[in-house]
């Protein structure tokens, strides 16, 4: 297990490591200046994933599965959420679908955790689960990271889920025509970095009072920037940390098909 800063969720598990850039939202991103980082410290499962391009780290495209973590969260006693892939896409077309068979059994053998699953390709993950039946303590979710992207919750609507969230991290544009419905839970974050690109409040407000009349739990990450503990978290002088509601009619059992 990894503990995490990561304000929504408790803990990370990463039984696949590295990605592909696929959309605007993935030019800064952190997981490859990290694994770019845990490649020079010589962590085996991060060699070789990303390359230095325009002076600064990109993903290779390169894929591994790790699968001497794939059982580790069966050891953690005490419950948590756990973000699943937070260095890569469970639903990359790259990891087989037996590989996500393999994660999705070990998250039904453990329901004392919460899973959150966020992905830019909702498209295969609609594809993938329509052979699983879904659990219960699994979050499905997409990024959104612009007006360019919003197809992503039409996939994701698409898909029986305890909780289906968006992700609005980084956000580089706004989102104003957005449809929220039947979306449980939004996730709204400034992008941090080096190179940050700014986030305009007017964009943020929006997303919060879409999330109002959608009946969306709202949830702000943080404002970003070079510097992200200096611009803080608040909105109208507050904190957001609002959590959804499971939504147990989404689910349809707690089984699992799909194992060989």
């Amino acid at each position: 297990m990894a503990e995490t800063s990561i304000e929504w969720t408790d803990a990370t598990w990463n039984p696949v490591a590295g990605c592909t850039v696929l959309t605007a939202g993935c030019t800064n991103c952190y997981a490859m200046r990290m694994a770019a980082r845990l490649d020079a410290m010589g962590q085996a499962k991060y060699k070789g994933l990303t390359r230095r391009s325009g002076g600064r780290w990109v993903w290779t495209g390169k894929i591994r599965l790790d699968h001497n973590s794939i059982e580790t969260p069966k050891s953690w006693i005490k419950p948590r959420r756990v973000f699943v892939n937070s260095m890569s896409d469970l639903f990359h077309a790259d990891v087989p679908t037996p590989f996500i068979a393999r994660v999705w059994a070990t998250m039904r053998e453990t329901p004392r955790h919460t899973y959150q699953i966020l992905t830019k390709r909702p498209d295969r993950m609609a594809e993938v689960l329509k052979d699983f039946d879904l659990l219960p303590n699994v979050w499905l979710g997409t990024s959104v990271e612009d007006g360019r992207v919003l197809s992503r919750l039409d996939e994701l609507r698409k898909i029986p889920a305890a909780v289906r969230f968006v992700s609005l991290e980084p956000l580089i544009g706004s989102v104003a025509d957005a449809d929220f419905s039947d979306v449980d839970w939004a996730i709204v974050g400034g992008e941090s970095g080096p190179n940050a690109r700014p986030m305009n409040p007017l964009w943020v407000r929006e997303i919060e009072q879409m999330c109002r009349k959608a009946g969306t739990a709202f949830f702000f990450k943080q404002w970003g920037g070079k510097n992200k503990k200096a611009t803080g978290r608040l909105l109208n002088g507050r904190t957001y940390d609002e959590m959804p509601s499971v939504r147990s009619s989404s689910i349809r059992g707690d089984g699992i098909s799909g194992l060989s």
